[in-house]
């Protein structure tokens, strides 16, 4: 009988001052900095933005990743999303964290969080830009589907719209 290999208790939670300094400390590969940005600019923009919750993944105690939702939902899209929507920017796992399977796993559990917080929200958007492939596969393996629709205001060129729903169970009167 094959041995059973232990899955880390992956999670997610509003960055608080606690967490603050370890998510700053998180780092992407050089190539993947023009699609994600300043880790510490991000969070600091979403701390100062009542209408975003800044996002700390977690491998059990250990800060891994970041993530920004904005409930104002145009920050992703010319075309309004209406108030069921919500943005994700700034998505990313650090460096030493990558490659290990955790990335659909920490859509997963941001999708539940915001289910659990914001059940009235049915739509997750995020732009990914058109030349980082690797983000749209892993977009689409976690239930993310493009739109058609392309955004051009990135400082990195083109991005793909792509959209995940929320809520299934939802009452259709909570958009």
């Amino acid at each position: 009988m094959p041995a059973m290999i232990a899955v880390p208790d992956l999670h997610v939670a509003r960055v608080t001052p606690a967490l603050a300094e370890a998510v700053r400390g998180l780092r992407v590969a050089a190539d993947q900095y023009p699609f994600v940005g300043d880790v510490a600019f991000n969070l600091a923009e979403a701390e100062a933005d009542p209408n975003s919750d800044a996002m700390a993944i977690l491998v059990g105690e250990a800060v891994v990743g970041f993530y920004r939702l904005d409930y104002v939902s145009t920050i992703v899209s010319w075309n309004p999303l209406g108030r069921a929507g919500v943005g994700l920017r700034a998505f990313m796992l650090d460096r030493d964290w990558q490659g290990r399977g955790l990335g659909t796993r920490a859509v997963n559990a941001c999708c539940a969080d915001i289910e659990r917080r914001h059940p009235e929200r049915l739509l997750l958007a995020l732009n990914v830009n058109c030349r980082n492939l690797g983000a749209i596969r892993a977009y689409r393996k976690a239930g993310f589907v493009d739109t058609g629709e392309l955004y051009f205001g990135g400082r990195a060129g083109p991005q793909h719209l792509m959209v995940r729903a929320l809520n299934r169970r939802a009452p259709e009167h909570a958009a």
